[in-house]
């Protein structure tokens, strides 16, 4: 009995070593893995040359299938270049797979720590991914990837990203030269060597635009208004609920909710009983569909607070909106680092309207009045022309971004190479000659 009392743990204690005894096995589980990819690559006669001859020369990187609109039209144009480029995504259902590429393969690597132990082992001269945070949490830089290219997933602040997010790439495609200055200021205040930007635009806003041109007029319809608001406390759904609901029936327009996806898993009970509430269709429209582009198309106005909707809205159907008012928390974002307000709150008010407490019960004047207010139509070409240039032509003028940085990746990797293979062998390695031209953190 003593015995056994002995060996008792709790419950709370056998989990807290099972999950350090787990996380051990993780570590050397990696780092054999690590130890085997070395002594492959390192093998050979030449072990610089064979190291280099493994190299993926571009490697594409998807975290979730929910940006393939923003990698899509990049890859059509890399595709047409003779390179191969391997796109590596933790979605096993990803639309890629349903592509017929000429020189990009597609490869499912699993979610979570199994796609980190890919990724951080990877050979390649050059990978492009749209996911920040690289070498702050999980996803660390490869000792064997020469060259990392980020891409924005949204049209607005670069510093909107939680803090250091793009610290670690080493080049960046933009989309508006304020977010240049923005760069370059964080670099000077954090002391970072001064990376390659190229002003590209906005390569999915260019793609949907081009389906509006090709969809034809919208039918005469009745007005029609569209609730789209983002998930959690500070939601719309969750600050004005049943009020605003009641508010925009009374306007007599169409009026169609399209909730956030997320909104159906963390808030279901306040959607199944506002859906419940509101199920009269010739009153209140539920939309689910997983292309939003229709929805968008037939809406003559967008009411939301924080979602990057409100920026497609805009700038591609070329409509007014209306927004809640942001309390935004700047301390856990790179913006905290800035003393100016992020253009993406500074420009709504050349967007639209806000709706607040105090005027939520006079929805229907806020609505007409953005309908039929020109100053908004003048607002809507501001933010165009502050953030996304190149309209057309941003896929190509990414990829074309992204070879001349594989290019000079390889050729400045070739003379590193060429300089270690001329250096004298006295038994003793000069490291001089290998580190110049690279970039060091």
């Amino acid at each position: 009995m003593n015995l056994v009392k002995i060996l008792y743990i709790d419950p709370g204690t056998g989990g807290m070593l099972f999950s350090v005894l787990f996380g051990l096995f993780g570590v050397a589980l990696f780092s054999l893995r690590a130890l085997l990819m070395k002594v492959k690559y390192r093998s050979g006669v030449d072990k610089n040359s064979r190291l280099y001859d493994q190299k993926i020369p571009i490697v594409i990187f998807n975290e979730h299938k929910r940006y393939w609109n923003i990698f899509e039209p990049i890859m059509a144009e890399l595709d047409k270049k003779d390179r191969k480029i391997v796109y590596l995504t933790c979605s096993e259902d990803d639309p890629a797979f349903k592509k017929e590429y000429k020189n990009i393969t597609c490869e499912y690597i699993g979610e979570g720590n199994k796609a980190f132990s890919r990724l951080n082992l990877l050979n390649a001269s050059v990978v492009f991914s749209t996911t920040p945070s690289l070498d702050v949490f999980q996803w660390k830089r490869s000792k064997n990837a020469d060259c990392y290219i980020h891409i924005m997933h949204a049209a607005k602040d670069i510093t909107l990203y939680r803090m250091y997010g793009t610290d670690h790439y080493d080049a960046l495609i933009l989309s508006g030269a304020y977010q240049i200055d923005q760069v370059r200021e964080l670099e000077r205040m954090r002391g970072i060597k001064q990376r390659d930007v190229e002003l590209c635009g906005v390569p999915y806003l260019d793609e949907m635009k081009k389906r509006l041109e090709s969809s034809g007029e919208v039918p005469p319809h009745e007005r029609t208004v569209l609730l789209a608001p983002s998930w959690g406390e500070s939601g719309i759904l969750s600050r004005f609920g049943d009020r605003l609901i009641d508010s925009l029936i009374s306007t007599g327009y169409r009026i169609i909710v399209r909730p956030h996806p997320q909104s159906f898993v963390v808030e279901k009970d306040v959607l199944d009983r506002l859906m419940t509430k509101y199920s009269d269709t010739s009153k209140v429209e539920w939309n689910r569909d997983i292309d939003n582009f229709e929805v968008l198309r037939l809406s003559d106005i967008l009411i939301s607070d924080f979602s990057g909707v409100m920026f497609e809205f805009a700038m591609v159907f070329d409509k007014p909106i209306i927004y809640t008012d942001t309390k935004f928390d700047a301390r856990p974002y790179d913006a905290d680092w800035l003393e100016e307000t992020p253009w993406t709150f500074r420009i709504l008010p050349d967007l639209g309207l806000e709706l607040n407490e105090s005027n939520a019960g006079s929805i229907k004047e806020l609505i007409d009045r953005c309908i039929e207010d020109p100053s908004f139509t003048a607002g809507r070409g501001k933010a165009r022309s502050d953030i996304w240039v190149n309209i057309g032509e941003g896929a190509k003028r990414s990829a074309d971004f992204i070879i001349k940085e594989y290019e000079k990746t390889a050729a400045r990797k070739a003379a590193d190479d060429r300089a270690v293979s001329k250096t004298p062998k006295t038994g003793k390695k000069n490291i001089k000659p290998a580190l110049k031209g690279v970039k060091t953190r």
